[in-house]
Parts: C-alpha cells; structure tokens; sequence
C-alpha cells in the first residue's frame, strides 16, 4: 500500500519502523509556489551562500506577500504531511524571528512574535486537523522524519544518502543535526519487529524465542545508538544555538509569557511545547516493552513526559500504547527474571535505553548548558532536571534487575557481561548524582518550576 495517499503518513510497521510509509514530498505542487519560494528563501545561509530572509529580518515583511491558500479540499495524506511541516517551519521561523535577531546580537532571546498571522494560522490549523496534529511544530513529524530526501531512491536510508528538504540556519551542522535523527530511526523496522516477536514469545511461554528476540532487539538498539553516536563528527556542538532558537515552543517559554494567537482561529492564547527527544518513539517503545514505564517517578516531570505524548503521529500513539498494555498483560519482565540467561539479556536492552538516555544527556551538556544559561529545553521542560529524571530511572531499574540474577546459572560470556553492565549502571549513578546538584546550583531555582 506504499503508493495509497489516502492512508497516513506514519504508520508502524516492520518495513518502516517509526518512519512514513512513502518518501517524503521535497518540492510543494505549483498551486504553493509562493509558499515555496518563501520557504526556500528563509534560512540564515543560502545554498548560493548568500544570506536568506531570516540573516536579514526580512521574513515578517515577507509573509505579508504570502496568500491565504485554501487548503479544505486536500486530502492525499501525502501532500498534506508535506504542507503541514512547511507551515510549521514557516510559522516557528516567523514567531522566532525577532527572538534569533536578539540572541546573535546580545545572546538573549528577547520575545517572541504573539500574533501568527491568518494566511499561515488558517491553513495550519486546518490541515493540523486533518491529521489529527498540534498547529505547532513536531518532532516526529516536521523537523526530522519528515524532513529529508533520498538523493537515490533506489538506495537504503542512510546518512550519506539524505539531505534536508527545509532547513533554518542551511549550514552543515544543522544538516547533521536533523539527518542523524533520520539515520538512527531509520532502524526502527526492526525494533518493532523484535518488539512484536518477545510480546509473542512472552505469551507462549517460548524460552528460545524469546531469548532471541531479546537478543535481536539489543543487537538493534546497538545499531540505533551507533548512529546517534555520531551526532560528535556530523554537527557541531558550537554551531547548535544558531538554529536552536527555531525549534522553541510557546509553552513555558519566557519569550511567550502570553502564548500565541492564531488569527482568524482562535482570540485565546495557545501554547504548545517546542521539540523535545521525548517525542521519539523508539526509546518509549523500549520502555513500554521492558516495563519501565510504570516504574517512571510520580512527580511533575514524569508529567511532563506524558505531555510530550500527546504530540505524536496518532499510529505512533495507538502502537506504543498497545506495546505498554500487552507487556503487562504477559508479563515480558516477570518471564524473564524467571530465568538467569534470559534476565541478563534483559538487562542488556535495559544498559541499552541506559546508553541511550546518557549520550542524549550528554549532548545536552554540550551542546547546551555549556554554551547558555536559558533555564528551559526547547519543549518546556527544565533543562538540568528533566533528562535525569528518566535516565536515573532506567539506572534504578538495572541495579534492582541485577539483584534478581542468579549468577551461578549464568554462561561465561554471560556474567562477564552482567559484571559490565552494572559496574558501569553504578558508576554513572553516583556520577549523575553529583552532577545534577552541581548544575542546579548554577541555574538555580528555575530548576524546580515544572510546567505540566
């Protein structure tokens, strides 16, 4: 059903993984010339190396040429995701402009535009509609999964293989950035495959099976945090705050203490959180299958977490929440601490999720909070304390995972892997620890404001 438009964009499946089903459109149909070029037009740095709308401020009078387009009678799903990341760039380039202008001049974000004008609201909001989206932008939907080319179509996704279809800065951190996203979902085929398979192995009651499939699933997740591994060389950690300031959101952000009016839509502010990791589907659906999820902390930032929910693709939302519910129907974690071999499988996808939250939490260090002290991530969320909130969670879960596993049943290769995977869960624990209470000395008592 790969060429059917009136199907979704994003639904999972074992080819696809978390992926859309089709390529995405990388140049709009004639009748959006204007939007277009305006698009093509935007970023800071031209292809021609030139400097676009947004190096010169010249976007807000730019949209005033922009028609109302009616989008009403669109309905290939195709189309409709492609329009739907182009005005949700347009329309976070056109809120942020103003706030970009300030940074560059006195690394300061100032506030944000807080009317978005009819002819980008209007067809935003409808078209949001029909998919069933938030009129802001999403992570899974616009900035990333939506967002690249195959410069062969004949070719597999993979890095060197993708280029970027809209872009804010248009330099090649910001290529990297996006396309490493790309790279590493592109996996996610076999995530849901191996998924699938230890839910069934898990009801059957299948030993063999259900080692494989965990086995299979670790050996993915390597390959998905091989991937994210290489964000170091593809973008620069120096380079990441000049395109940060477009993927803000108007919740919880100072430059939107009123939130936004979409005119013509709506005279009540709204607010919607900016682009957050959280809104990858991969790292929940492991959290899900291995039971994580309810062990999660109930406070305000796992609140915070279950907001992020909210914004992805309808397919993403229905699959991981059957993957929560059916793991604890079968019990995946019960079935595997009732045998020494199996648990210590399950404790690699768990150092799994753990490698995976670290490398994020330490590009957030980097890339972030060593370069600005803006009290908040781009989706809202405090920026010291969120991510460890969850990364400490999974550090938890291993040490009390460990706890159950009867060594003198382990293989050899086995309890040589166990001893690594704790012994570095317990180093990484204490070192998280001290880090976190360093960080929120420096940025102080925002740390503890959480907006739900």
């Amino acid at each position: 059903m790969e060429h059917d438009t009136t199907l979704p964009s994003f639904m999972v499946g074992y080819k696809n993984g978390f992926l859309p089903r089709q390529d995405p459109i990388a140049k709009l149909p004639d009748r959006f010339y204007v939007l277009e070029y305006l698009l093509q037009n935007m970023p800071i740095h031209l292809p021609n190396g030139e400097g676009g709308l947004l190096a010169k401020g010249q976007l807000g009078d730019a949209v005033k040429d922009l028609p109302q387009y009616d989008v009403s009678d669109i309905n290939d799903q195709r189309l409709l995701s492609a329009l739907f990341r182009d005005y949700t760039f347009l329309a976070s380039s056109y809120l942020l402009e103003p706030c970009d202008i300030m940074y560059r001049e006195r690394k300061d974000y100032g506030l944000g535009r807080e009317i978005l004008p009819k002819n980008i609201a209007i067809p935003l909001v409808i078209i949001a509609n029909k998919l069933n989206a938030f009129p802001f932008m999403e992570y899974a939907l616009s900035y990333s999964l939506y967002n690249y080319q195959r410069i062969d179509s004949s070719k597999p996704i993979v890095y060197p293989n993708l280029k970027l279809i809209r872009a804010f800065a248009g330099t090649p951190s910001e290529h990297g950035f996006i396309l490493v996203h790309v790279a590493m979902v592109a996996h996610s085929g076999n995530l849901v495959k191996n998924t699938m398979g230890t839910l069934e192995a898990t009801q059957e009651q299948d030993r063999i099976k259900f080692n494989n499939a965990l086995k299979n699933l670790n050996d993915t997740m390597t390959l998905i945090n091989q991937e994210m591994e290489t964000m170091w060389e593809r973008s620069n950690s120096d380079d990441y705050l000049k395109f940060r300031t477009f993927i803000m959101g108007s919740k919880n952000q100072p430059m939107f203490p009123n939130g936004v009016i979409y005119e013509g839509v709506s005279e009540k502010p709204l607010f919607y959180r900016g682009e957050s990791g959280a809104n990858d589907s991969m790292i929940p659906c492991m959290d899900n299958l291995l039971q994580i999820t309810s062990k999660l902390p109930s406070n305000p930032l796992t609140e915070v977490l279950k907001d992020f929910r909210r914004y992805r693709p309808t397919n993403h939302k229905e699959f991981l929440d059957f993957v929560q519910i059916r793991a604890e129907e079968v019990n995946v974690r019960g079935f595997a601490v009732q045998d020494a071999n199996s648990t210590a499988l399950y404790l690699a996808n768990m150092d799994q999720i753990r490698a995976f939250r670290h490398r994020h939490w330490n590009f957030t260090k980097e890339y972030i909070i060593k370069n600005t002290t803006h009290p908040v991530a781009t989706g809202g969320s405090p920026i010291v304390t969120w991510l460890p909130n969850q990364l400490g969670t999974i550090l938890d879960q291993m040490n009390q995972i460990s706890q159950t596993i009867n060594y003198n049943r382990l293989t050899p290769e086995n309890k040589i892997i166990v001893d690594e995977i704790i012994n570095k869960a317990n180093a990484q624990e204490r070192v998280l620890k001290r880090e976190v209470e360093f960080l929120k000395q420096k940025f102080g008592p925002s740390q503890d404001r959480v907006v739900v």
